[in-house]
């Protein structure tokens, strides 16, 4: 992922949790803002909790790889932060993807809510 689109600053994702918008599912909780730059910028957090490096790192290639599967079909000019929850680690796939695509509706990301 480029560095354009990815958010890094503790400062950006302070702002996302207390002004934006959020929906939790099951396997993961979606923060949502409108940015100005016209194209998408994804964060991602995995607590310590969750378990040590490998599983962490696993549950964040699982969401980063469900938000660019998905991109195509979010609008575009957000800043989106992805919180894994334990059931990330281990959810069957076509749930996980099921999950984040019924959050993002419930937040009225998709393209398909325009009309």
């Amino acid at each position: 992922m480029k560095k354009a689109v990815t958010l890094k600053k503790n400062h950006e994702f302070r702002r996302l949790y207390s002004k934006g918008a959020s929906a939790a599912g099951s396997g993961l909780v979606i923060y949502c803002r409108r940015n100005r730059l016209g194209h998408n910028r994804l964060g991602i957090t995995v607590s310590t909790k969750l378990g040590h490096a490998v599983i962490r790192n696993r549950a964040r290639r699982r969401l980063r790889e469900t938000f660019r599967l998905n991109g195509p079909m979010l609008r575009q000019g957000y800043d989106i932060i992805l919180v894994a929850r334990h059931r990330a680690v281990n959810m069957p796939w076509k749930e996980l993807n099921a999950s984040f695509l019924k959050l993002s509706k419930k937040l009225g990301l998709l393209e398909e809510d325009l009309g």
